[in-house]
């Protein structure tokens, strides 16, 4: 007989693998034991040579199905004891933690056939789940993943879950958030005076009625609570942007199911696949030229979030809606997503009517993530529920632990030890105190889950960033940590090189809105030369001015302007008969030129993104916006794929000039012309670049390549040339991936 020890790291708790485990050993008829630690999962076999290599081979190929083995340590031991049978036994811990926390999983099939089938106990019950789906990162203090370290310790379990729950044959065997009705949170309808109206499946039924009625509701879902209002319903769309305060910005749609999904848009295989998968994100998808849902919920854009409902109570819900709803996050402005009740009655008071809620507490608040299809590979937008934590495997070991703080906007944290980066969910922009405090609690939260104390803190150049700021406050509280600061654009170029385990030079391009500059300039539109260690730029976009500063992000007409002012004269300028002139008054058009000509509050940029609005404002579709990415996806709306045309420019060894380009611009009159030879024209600099450097593989990264149609023919173009090219995928190729850059630099 041989004894055979196995070390399993990764996803593999909270996801049923011990009882996998349990239930593999005896189909093999192997004897030992399977056990949790804070690193993974161990594994003990006694038995022949013969089936400890099957049992090894099945354990590979078909693991559970939320779980991801990222490392398998086998190693045979000299132990002089018989076992007898397989059992699971006690959870162990010690200080050093490693085992990656599993996201929150939206319902199961065999959860919606158990709420659905009137002779089982959880009949109707809206917060079941197994191993196989349900809520894990949002509800767990830390690991090992046992009930104790869950929001669910304080629900003692009845006799019915309690033998589910010790039964290794049974799906829900120590799945940690196990309960019924009888022994578990329930669901409470409250209205705004914080009166309870009804409870559990009545309270459902209640919500819905009231949903179908025109009502605005707060829903709590696996990670914060949703705004819900009914999607067809115009009127109660409009004032959910009113009070919202949110006039354009696209809000999200849940579903019943993908049948609902497909009646109100054009969706291809893969985006299919993608919204009915495991993690049931959001996904964007092109709507039906006859879209029939109220038109206030994307406007004037052609596209729209969906997802399909992903908790048992969403499910439940959909039995009495009469429509698809709007489900937007519950938060105020630059506040990240609200998780308790009280706090949805002291902020959104004047928002909501009535509030469903449930008391299983979400510890860990975790929004929706969003999902862009481009040529067949998932883009995160979004990196959040089902799919973070994200974690990494590397080929190097570090034997420091650090800590990315990641950028401003879009701000996540990354954790690296051994040959882990832990990438966290979305936390959102960092400008208010709100928001700044969550990005702190989700600090704690993983330093707690690691027993991390970071040697090493990574962070962003800019001295105004919060998560700058915050490094700093933290190498004053300790002067022994190692304080590093890592240029914007370096950082993205390094997120996708981390994901791809790129150690060599490449040609990097990063495009994005706002970056601080190694010259102290907004940068946006970078080309390096770069390897884990070191950049150089060797060209950027020619400097413009941005007059007024933050001022001109909202009014696209004033980067308009600056162009026209780097290009003609003011005399001329005042004579043009152009949109984004006539956007303004005469005397304001004087007043930004002594602005531009005497660098007044008009701080030079290279940004890609500012370009876009120039564009948009050129093209006569907005000269203001009101959220960012909005100038951006009216030019890709506006895209003619059968127009071949692109603008002249010139790019020197040190900077790509577009004089020409904006002297060619005010030439074209229709705005569909201007948005496809200016995408065109992006295009076409890249793959000059690329061929300037063609010993080089290309990196594209940066909030500019998640519009769908640039990226896209990138893609075809350098497919089609053969060329070896990189862009993240799992990592959100805007801001959201900036801390898994910054620690790989000291990787």
């Amino acid at each position: 007989m041989t004894t055979i020890k196995i070390q399993v790291e990764g996803i593999v708790q909270g996801v049923g693998f011990r009882p996998f485990v349990y239930n593999l050993a005896l189909k093999h008829k192997i004897n030992g034991w399977v056990n949790n630690d804070d690193r993974g999962v161990n594994i003990l076999l006694y038995t022949c040579e013969e089936k400890c290599q099957n049992f090894i081979k099945e354990l590979q190929e078909n693991p559970p199905i939320l779980a991801k083995i990222n490392s398998i340590n086998i190693e045979k031991i000299t132990e002089i004891k018989e076992y007898k049978s397989f059992e699971i036994i006690q959870s162990t811990s010690s200080n050093n933690k490693a085992t990656i926390i599993s996201a929150d999983m939206s319902i199961c099939d065999d959860c919606i056939e158990d709420i659905n089938d009137v002779s089982n106990f959880r009949y109707n019950y809206s917060l079941t789940n197994c191993t196989n789906c349900g809520p894990r990162y949002s509800i767990i203090k830390t690991v090992p993943y046992d009930r104790v370290n869950t929001s669910m310790n304080s629900f003692v379990l009845c006799e019915n879950c309690v033998k589910e729950y010790n039964n290794p044959t049974n799906r829900r065997y120590h799945a940690q958030p196990v309960s019924c009705e009888v022994c578990g949170p329930n669901v409470i309808l409250y209205n705004k005076y914080d009166e309870i109206l009804e409870s559990n499946i009545n309270a459902i039924e209640k919500a819905a009625d009231l949903i179908n009625k025109g009502f605005i509701l707060a829903i709590k879902g696996m990670g914060g609570f949703h705004l819900v209002c009914d999607a067809s319903n115009n009127k109660i769309v409009e004032e959910l942007r009113i009070n919202k305060n949110r006039p354009n910005k696209p809000y999200a749609v849940m579903f019943k199911d993908i049948n609902s999904i497909k009646e109100y848009t054009n969706i291809n295989q893969k985006e299919e696949e993608t919204l009915c998968s495991k993690e049931k994100p959001i996904v964007l998808v092109k709507k039906k030229d006859d879209f029939s849902l109220s038109k206030l919920i994307a406007p004037n854009i052609n596209q729209i979030g969906c997802f399909i409902a992903y908790t048992p109570l969403h499910y439940l819900l959909f039995r009495y809606l009469k429509n698809p709803i709007i489900a937007t996050s519950a938060n105020l402005k630059d506040e990240p997503i609200i998780t308790s009740k009280n706090e949805v009655l002291s902020k959104l008071s004047l928002v909501v009517d009535y509030i469903l809620d449930f008391n299983r507490d979400i510890l860990n608040a975790c929004d929706d993530s969003v999902i862009q299809i481009v040529e067949n590979y998932n883009i995160k937008l979004r990196n959040a529920r089902g799919y973070a934590p994200t974690s990494l495997k590397l080929e190097k070991t570090t034997n420091k632990k650090i800590l990315g703080l990641g950028a401003n906007q879009k701000s996540t944290i990354s954790l690296a030890f051994e040959n882990n980066i832990i990438l966290s969910p979305h936390i959102g922009d960092l400008n208010s105190i709100e928001s700044v405090e969550y990005f702190e609690r989700t600090i704690n939260t993983f330093k707690r889950f690691y027993d991390f104390e970071p040697d090493i803190i990574v962070c962003d150049k800019h001295p105004n960033y919060e998560s700058t700021k915050f490094a700093f406050k933290l190498k004053e509280i300790n002067p022994n940590i190692e304080l590093i600061q890592i240029q914007h654009h370096y950082a993205h170029i390094l997120s996708t090189m981390a994901e791809y385990n790129l150690q060599k030079d490449v040609l990097g391009i990063a495009f994005d809105g706002t970056g601080y500059g190694d010259d102290g300039n907004i940068w946006g539109g970078e080309v390096f030369i770069a390897n884990t260690k070191e950049y150089k730029r060797v060209n950027h976009i020619a400097y413009f001015k941005l007059l007024g500063g933050e001022m001109a992000v909202k009014e696209p007409k004033r980067v308009a302007l600056s162009l026209l002012f780097d290009n003609f004269s003011l005399e001329y300028i005042l004579s043009m008969d152009i949109a984004c002139v006539k956007a303004f008054k005469i005397n304001e058009i004087k007043m930004l030129h002594t602005m531009w000509q005497k660098g007044l509050n008009a701080p030079f940029t290279s940004s890609v993104g500012r370009l876009f609005d120039a564009i948009a404002s050129f093209a006569d579709i907005l000269h203001t916006q009101s959220y960012e990415g909005e100038t951006g996806l009216h030019i890709e709306q506006n895209y003619d794929s059968s127009i071949n045309e692109y603008y002249s420019y010139k790019i020197t060894n040190e900077q790509i000039d577009l004089s020409s380009m904006i002297k060619e611009i005010i030439l074209d009159l229709d705005r569909k012309l201007i948005c496809s030879k200016f995408i065109n024209t992006i295009v076409q600099i890249i793959l000059d670049l690329a061929n300037t450097y063609e010993n080089l593989p290309v990196v594209l990264s940066g909030g500019v390549f998640q519009n769908k149609t640039l990226l896209q023919i990138l893609i075809g173009k350098f497919q089609k040339q053969g060329r070896e090219f990189f862009f993240s995928k799992d990592i959100p190729l805007n801001d959201g991936g900036i801390s898994v850059g910054q620690i790989y630099h000291k990787i």
